[in-house]
């Protein structure tokens, strides 16, 4: 495996956000765009239903490309329709990601902080919500210039209601690329780029990149506890995959730069 030069600033970063940026443990952020204590509970338990049909759907690798593809639309279509249904508004969703229980992975604000002091893009591809996301990073001091986000926007009209989720297709965890989302200021930062780090804590996070870029790519997978049973594909599709204490990014950095 070859290493990167953070000198040169020869590379740019793809990286998914909830389980890789967020820690194993974190909630992810469409838990943390609706806290049961300020939206209505129905909608909670309503989505935590939704979650628990389908995650692990999204975990499995044993059933087919196709279906899975349309059981993930259809799990995103359904959690969209349960924030129109009651109305979720811009205050309600501020004031859940304040008192969500997102949680950083060891070494993650120090790698962000790395990539922007040495001028590295870094482009967040997220299956969740973009709006979570960049309110949670600058909270903790570690969102920056370098740094673009494509994922489920949740636009909101001038009186704070709910409008509708601002991209032309819905983002999910089969479908996390950077095709026709990339803005020409951000696309020109990286279109010289030699290399790519790519990291992510599912096997189709493989994706965020196209097939062609994979081979000047570094792979890197946090496996977590209950995609174990998967390692096997894990080694096949990631150059690294890291697992228990050594799934942090302070071990990324020691390997890869």
């Amino acid at each position: 495996m070859f290493k990167l030069d953070l000198k040169n600033s020869n590379f740019y970063v793809a990286i998914d956000f909830d389980k890789t940026i967020t820690s194993e443990e974190s909630i992810d952020s469409w838990a943390a765009s609706a806290n049961p204590s300020i939206v209505p509970k129905e909608l909670c338990i309503k989505m935590d239903e939704l979650y628990e049909k389908y995650r692990p759907i999204e975990i499995s690798y044993d059933i087919p490309k196709d279906e899975k593809n349309k059981l993930m639309k259809e799990w995103y279509v359904n959690c969209m329709d349960l924030y129109y249904q009651y109305k979720l508004t811009k205050v309600q969703l501020e004031e859940s990601i304040n008192k969500s229980d997102l949680k950083l992975r060891n070494g993650a604000k120090e790698f962000l902080e790395l990539m922007y002091k040495n001028d590295i893009p870094v482009i967040i591809l997220s299956a969740g919500i973009g709006n979570v996301i960049s309110k949670y990073l600058k909270s903790e001091n570690c969102f920056f210039d370098n740094m673009y986000i494509i994922s489920n926007f949740i636009q909101f009209d001038e009186k704070g209601d709910i409008q509708k989720f601002d991209n032309s297709k819905i983002i999910h965890t089969l479908n996390k690329n950077m095709e026709g989302h990339l803005p020409i200021k951000y696309y020109e930062k990286i279109k010289n780029k030699k290399y790519r780090l790519l990291l992510g804590d599912l096997i189709e996070d493989i994706k965020m990149v196209n097939e062609n870029e994979l081979s000047n790519s570094i792979k890197i997978a946090f496996l977590n506890k209950n995609q174990e049973k998967s390692y096997k594909i894990y080694k096949e599709k990631f150059d690294i995959v890291l697992q228990k204490e050594n799934a942090t990014f302070r071990k990324v950095i020691d390997l890869v730069f």
